[in-house]
This record gives C-alpha cells, structure tokens and sequence, in this order.
C-alpha cells in the first residue's frame, strides 16, 4: 500500500498560501503526493485541480492535477485583506487535518501562514499561534520549535520573548526538556539515532568564566553535565560566535540556542529560503514555511514557494523516517 499523502493547510487564504501551494503542486507533482485542504473557490487557479473524495486519492491525482480536500468556508476572498468570518474556516482545516494525521490518513501535517490578528479578531483565537493550538489538538504539553535546512538545524529554547527576559525565561528545566524532546524527535522523526547536540551558552564567549555573566556555568552546564550521565551526545556550553562556520556545523545534529534571533540569524543566514520550521514533541509530524502571509504581496503572482517546497520534502522525509 502507498504511503498516506501530507496535509497541507490553506493557512490565512487573504496570504500567499494558496498561491505558493499551486507553486508547490507544479514543482512536486512527479515527487511527493500530498493534498491541500481549502475552499476550492479560493484558489488563485493557475493549475488544474481536483476535488477529492477521500485524501488517498491524493496519490493517482497527484501527477495531473493539484487534489484538494474541500473545505468550504464562509467568506469570499480577497487577497491582502483578511476576512474576520473566514477565521474559524481556518482553525477548523487544521484541526481536520491533525485528525487526518492522528488516524494514518495522511503522513504528516504541512501549515501554510496564518495571521493571528485576523484570528484573534475573527474567531477570539485563544493560542499565541499554530504550535501551541497544534500541540493541544495533539493532547501534549510542551513542544520544540526547531529551523531546519540541508545546512543547519536550529532550536530556541525562548523564543518570542523580549531580550531582557531571557536569563530569567532560561531555566534549568526549560533547557533540559528541550534538549529532551529534541533528541528524541532526532531519534524519531529523522532517523538519528544518537543525536549530536551544540549548546550554545547565553552570554558572550559563553561567560568567559564568569567574567560575562554566570548563567553559562550556574544554569546551563549543570544541565548537560546531568545529561551527558544520561547517556545524551552534548557539547557546550559553546560561544555562539563560533558555532554556525562550516567545521562547526560538521560537529552536531542540532544546535540548542539560548534566545530566538541567536538560533534563527544563523540559519536564515545560510538558507533563507530553504529554512523549514519542524514542531517536534507532537504525536504527528508538522512542517511549515518559515515565513508569513506576505499580504503585501498576495494576488501578485510573486511569492516564492521554495520553504514549503521544502517543507513538503522535509515531511516526506520524516515520515520515512517514523
């Protein structure tokens, strides 16, 4: 029997979701079967779709046409300007699709941008944003954002949080289930099966002793000092200055960051394009492009599909893997 096809969310159709979905149906129509849940009067239409009955039929419509599941929703769309009546049409195909996932009808879950304001305003969306809204559909507590290319892969221990809150956001458990959950979707997911893991320190050249702040020595390497006893592959704490060249990178699976911009400057840095965001701790494989509706240039036939190319290649691989 064939694999299952990947879900691939419509996301905030208003973006450029739809637009670089049909992008990505012509550059992987011979490669990878997946299906896109939305309302098939919202596509731009630039290829040929077809609406399918039930997501394994993804698999024989994939070389001719886009398969989409259809999923009406309440508003017209009108690209660059979301619609507050379509939000809940939103939240609804990605919670359709992680049930697809969670019953084997699809391999993996590949989200397209939404925009939480429109959300918000549109649904009283009460989750910060897709990954902890997936993780509650998925019934688990905590998560891992991880940045992933063929170059580099990434993981913030904070993340959208002010600069200043950092030290105190960092503590010894946080670190520790996130080395935890990242090793065991290395493991998982991606085929690894003793992850090597760079840890960067907080501060610069990682408190030089001390003489740049104590967090390195206090919080981080009591961590992977306990880790290492428990058999984990852990380096670091590091200076982050010297962890992203070539050398560096060929030494470790991932990097675990202190902060959001010292884990994502590197790696869209290297491959701004190609960067794929993987939620790891889930009970089913996420994907997505690492960027966003992009109103500003919705309807105007310029998105550029490669991080959801990527992104696809990415949950074909890990579903391989799993």
């Amino acid at each position: 029997m064939s694999p299952a096809p990947i879900a691939v969310t419509c996301g905030e159709p208003a973006g450029i979701g739809l637009e670089i979905a049909e992008k990505a149906w012509s550059a992987l129509k011979d490669d990878l079967p997946f299906f896109l849940i939305a309302d098939p009067a919202h596509l731009p239409g630039s290829v040929p779709h077809v609406l399918l009955q039930s997501p394994q039929d993804a698999i024989d419509v994939m070389p001719n046409a886009l398969p989409v599941l259809p999923h009406p929703f309440s508003a017209p769309c009108t690209p660059g300007t979301a619609h507050p009546d379509n939000a809940e049409g939103v939240i609804d195909v990605i919670a359709h699709a992680v049930d697809l996932a969670m019953s084997g009808d699809a391999s993996a879950v590949c989200t397209l941008p939404i925009h939480k304001k429109a959300l918000k305003d549109g649904a009283d969306f009460p989750y910060p944003g897709h990954t902890e809204y997936l993780a509650d559909l998925g019934g688990v507590d905590n998560v891992v954002m991880m940045l992933a290319s063929d170059m580099l892969r990434v993981v913030p221990t904070t993340i959208h949080i002010p600069l200043a809150d950092v030290p105190s956001a960092l503590t010894p458990e946080l670190l520790e289930e996130t080395i935890r959950i990242t090793a065991k979707g290395l493991q998982t997911q991606f085929g690894i099966p003793n992850p090597r893991i760079a840890v960067a320190g907080l501060n610069p050249h990682a408190g030089e002793g001390g003489a740049m702040g104590d967090e390195d020595a206090t919080v981080i390497a009591p961590v992977l000092d306990k880790l290492r006893r428990d058999g984990f592959d852990l380096a670091g704490p590091l200076p982050a200055d010297t962890m992203f060249h070539a050398a560096a990178r060929a030494r470790y699976d991932v990097a675990i960051c202190a902060y959001h911009d010292q884990a994502l400057i590197p790696i869209k840095t290297l491959d701004f394009d190609g960067g794929v965001n993987v939620t790891l701790g889930l009970p089913f494989i996420r994907t997505s492009p690492d960027h966003g509706t992009a109103f500003d240039i919705a309807g105007t036939g310029k998105a550029n599909p490669s991080s959801t190319i990527a992104a696809l290649r990415m949950a074909a691989q890990m579903a391989q893997s799993a």
